[in-house]
């Protein structure tokens, strides 16, 4: 086995592995059909292993390909990482605040907090490259994945720098015009002749939060998503009542009902990886992301 393979080699086996085909991994990564096929083939022959078999649907991985796609996939996101932290220290003085800086945070979070949080950092701070990553998946900060994050979770990693910025209360609320045709429900109970708003797949904190509120439960929805920010395009589009944050919904003018039986208190954590406290790039934005979250919490 050859012990110095080099990273287009895993950079190209990924791509396949996501696209499932040669020709959209040498679509994805900008490089030709036969030179993705060269190095699948040289990663094969290296690894001595076989990593794919040809089918009607395209390339399947093999369970060796499977076993070996997380390791890939860390090698990326170090990959990732040295490249941004490269880009700190680039330019002629290579010293400010500077470079590329990555944060994960959920999807509302991301798309009705942060914009203008970013837009007044970067005011500040020009040479400053953000990249946001909405996910509502907890981002692993131990493999560089990003760089900070925000997450509603308290993190248990002794390795991570962790600022506790608040309590994110989230209520449920429907448009007034809504509630002026099909009236204001006054208990859980009463739910059930409404138009609600969910979840479509359950995942541990659904279940968590299910176990809680037995009133609000998969089989009452009327309208089911995944997406945090389609369950409040519906509630804004005055389909029905569903969940949202209350100090959006109260910059939206929605308004909040069952205020006293359903109350989701999401503590809110601003995270990053302790070695990289010495980056100007990411120590300016922990910091401002964590003020207006905490300002946003109150």
């Amino acid at each position: 086995m050859a012990d110095d393979i080099g990273w287009e080699l895993y950079r190209t086996f990924l791509a396949v592995l996501r696209e499932g085909s040669l020709s959209g991994a040498a679509r994805a990564l900008g490089i030709t059909q036969p030179t993705a096929g060269r190095h699948v083939e040289a990663l094969e022959r290296a690894l001595t292993v076989s990593l794919f078999t040809r089918s009607q649907n395209g390339l399947q991985p093999t369970d060796v390909a499977l076993a070996l796609q997380p390791h890939a996939e860390a090698m990326q996101s170090t990959a990732a990482s040295l490249k941004r932290a490269a880009s700190g220290h680039a330019g002629a003085d290579g010293a400010g605040v500077q470079g590329v800086v990555r944060v994960s945070a959920s999807e509302v979070v991301g798309v009705e907090v942060l914009p203008p949080v970013i837009a007044a950092l970067r005011e500040r701070h020009p040479r400053l490259i953000v990249e946001l990553v909405l996910s509502n998946r907890v981002q692993d900060l131990l493999r560089r994945e990003v760089d900070i994050a925000v997450r509603m979770v308290r993190p248990r990693q002794t390795q991570l720098v962790a600022r506790r910025v608040g309590v994110i209360e989230v209520g449920l609320h429907a448009r007034r015009d809504y509630l002026d045709r099909h009236g204001t429900p006054r208990s859980m109970a009463a739910l059930a002749e409404h138009a609600v708003i969910g979840y479509d797949q359950p995942n541990a904190f659904i279940r968590d939060v299910s176990r809680t509120l037995p009133g609000f439960r998969h089989a009452s929805f009327s309208m089911r998503a995944d997406s945090d920010l389609a369950q409040l395009a519906l509630i804004r589009a005055g389909a029905g009542i569903g969940g949202c944050h209350v100090a959006i919904a109260r910059r939206d003018g929605l308004v909040r009902v069952l205020s006293k039986a359903f109350a989701l208190r999401l503590e809110t954590w601003v995270t990053m990886h302790e070695d990289l406290r010495a980056s100007p790039r990411c120590r300016a934005t922990f910091e401002v992301l964590a003020d207006a979250l905490e300002q946003y919490a109150r």
